[in-house]
């Protein structure tokens, strides 16, 4: 698999990243998904998916504690492309043997618990959300944190044996936000409240401008520790 993402990821190297989503989108259709958070990378893709095959297979983990403004942007996504979002949940034995754990916010008391939480909130729920697909589009870019730099393109993601595909890997911040604008793209109004980037309440504030963009993501732990578990290798 390792030699067949490496010539995927040549061949695809300067190709448009509409041409590699009509690409992925017709040759694994059926077997394809796409993982929405409706941050702004989230929202370009969709709205970029939507307009090639409006039967892709796009989900959301809701972990039960994300920000009100993400469930309007959820409303507001599924009404704009007449779409339905499928919404994927930890179940409410795994969240009480969560509790009995680490207690309410026993998250903030170490980097085990916080990574256990997001197992449960987040990883638990992916596995059944990728369950019988082939390719998981994401909507990560390269420079949005330091465990994020190497990556391509194409990956293989050995932990839920699936191909990834990351179309924007090499989109910067004002090239997202230049597509947003131009195609009207509904986005989580957080992100003109000081949030580049936007996870769970309790996990997520504002940032001063020129911060680094996932520096509001669970601030209280150190750069190399931000990842929820979903793609970190």
């Amino acid at each position: 698999m390792t030699e067949i993402l490496k010539h995927l990821n040549k061949k695809f190297e300067y190709k448009k990243t509409q041409e590699i989503l009509e690409y992925f989108l017709k040759k694994y259709k059926g077997e394809i998904t796409f993982s929405s958070s409706f941050g702004a990378e989230d929202q370009l893709l969709t709205d970029m998916i939507s307009k090639i095959d409006k039967d892709t297979k796009i989900f959301t983990l809701d972990t039960y504690v994300l920000p009100p403004e993400t469930y309007d942007v959820m409303k507001k996504t599924d009404a704009r492309y007449e779409i339905t979002v499928q919404s994927y949940q930890p179940t409410y034995e795994e969240l009480q043997q969560l509790y009995k754990r680490q207690g309410l916010n026993g998250f903030y008391e170490s980097v085990e618990n916080r990574k256990d939480c997001c197992f449960v909130r987040k990883i638990v729920p992916l596995k059944k959300a990728l369950k019988g697909m082939r390719v998981w589009i994401t909507g990560l870019r390269a420079e949005q944190s330091v465990t994020r730099t190497e990556m391509q393109l194409l990956e293989w993601d050995e932990g839920n044996d699936i191909i990834k595909l990351n179309p924007l890997v090499l989109w910067t911040h004002e090239e997202v936000w230049t597509y947003i604008k131009e195609n009207d793209v509904p986005y989580n109004e957080l992100h003109d409240k000081g949030y580049p980037s936007i996870g769970c309440a309790p996990c997520t504030r504002a940032v001063k401008e020129g911060d680094e963009i996932r520096s509001g993501r669970w601030w209280w732990e150190n750069p190399e520790h931000k990842e929820c578990g979903l793609h970190f290798k």
